[in-house]
């Protein structure tokens, strides 16, 4: 399990860099970014699997590709342009504090999954987080500039925010399970095929939104190579390498614990953040991740700990 962890815990390392990426390419649109990113991913995917592709191929079932497609889709396509579309009608604030949910919404959703801590047992590492979420989002709003979107806009926005929310919520648990049941994939077996259905996906969706105009209309000015240069290095460390380090990080630690390690990707996102701006954290978000750390310490000493009835059990 403490293997599992050091893995969650450098996934949401390679994770963090998505939250700069839009500062280094602050002249692309999310969708850009987003079609960006994937199609990068399947590419180096494809290269990576190519000498044992065919025989990987023939391995998959038909319901092996069902879920491939559906967690292409909910895990990142879906999700992403939900989140963005969330950020741009209700605002950053209100977005994030609805994904910031994602630890407690996997941790409900898993609580049933084998190896899974009852909640009661996990209420205080969840409290700590709560409260660590709660400090992120006051902050945000008392530093957010006002905004003149309607609130029916507003409202809109937030239910994107929720839909994005849901959509990795699920993706997260059933990859999980997933997992755990077909052990004849590797994690980076599985990493990599998902990584070729979300880039085939994105390219489809690339050439519609290109047919439509949606795409690559911003003037000569802005600087493709830098931008490819950007998404290939993002796809590399956060799709290829972080994804499958949370692949083998959730074969090897219990749902309701998976749901505490996605907070690294906030705690990370962080960091970076104020290693760009140049800045040290404001007093609410200092506690912020003095708290989320503590909560998910706590999550993790209490799944180490050996069952109360292999304690009281006399010696063979």
């Amino acid at each position: 399990m403490w293997y599992g962890v050091v893995c969650g815990l450098a996934a949401g390392a390679f994770w963090g860099t998505i939250f700069v990426m839009p500062r280094w390419l602050a002249a692309f649109s999310p969708m850009e970014l987003a079609l960006g990113r994937y199609l990068a991913y399947g590419l180096i995917t494809l290269l990576l699997l190519a000498p044992r592709l065919g025989g990987l191929l023939r391995r998959l079932t038909r319901s092996d590709c069902q879920v491939l497609l559906r967690h292409a889709l909910a895990g990142n396509i879906v999700y992403y342009l939900l989140l963005s579309t969330g950020v741009q009608l209700a605002g950053v604030a209100a977005a994030s504090l609805i994904i910031g949910l994602l630890p407690l919404s996997v941790s409900l959703l898993g609580r049933r999954d084998h190896g899974a801590l009852p909640l009661r047992q996990l209420a205080g590492p969840l409290a700590l987080v709560v409260a660590g979420i709660v400090c992120i989002n006051v902050d945000v709003f008392m530093h957010a500039r006002g905004g003149q979107q309607p609130w029916s806009m507003v409202a809109l926005g937030m239910l994107c925010a929720f839909g994005a929310l849901l959509c990795w919520t699920w993706y997260a648990v059933d990859n999980a399970r997933f997992l755990k049941r077909n052990p004849h994939f590797s994690g980076a077996e599985w990493s990599g095929l998902y990584g070729l259905s979300t880039g085939l996906l994105a390219l489809l969706m690339g050439v519609v939104a290109l047919a439509l105009g949606g795409v690559g209309a911003g003037g000569p000015a802005r600087d493709w190579l830098y931008f490819w240069s950007v998404v290939t290095l993002v796809a590399l460390g956060a799709s290829v390498i972080g994804n499958q380090l949370w692949n083998i990080a959730s074969r090897r630690v219990p749902v309701t614990l998976s749901g505490q390690l996605l907070l690294f990707e906030t705690l990370f996102g962080l960091l970076y953040g104020f290693i760009y701006l140049r800045q040290m954290p404001r007093p609410l978000e200092l506690m912020a991740m003095v708290l989320l750390i503590a909560g998910v310490a706590g999550s993790v000493w209490m799944h180490a700990r050996p069952p109360a009835a292999a304690l009281q059990a006399p010696p063979a």
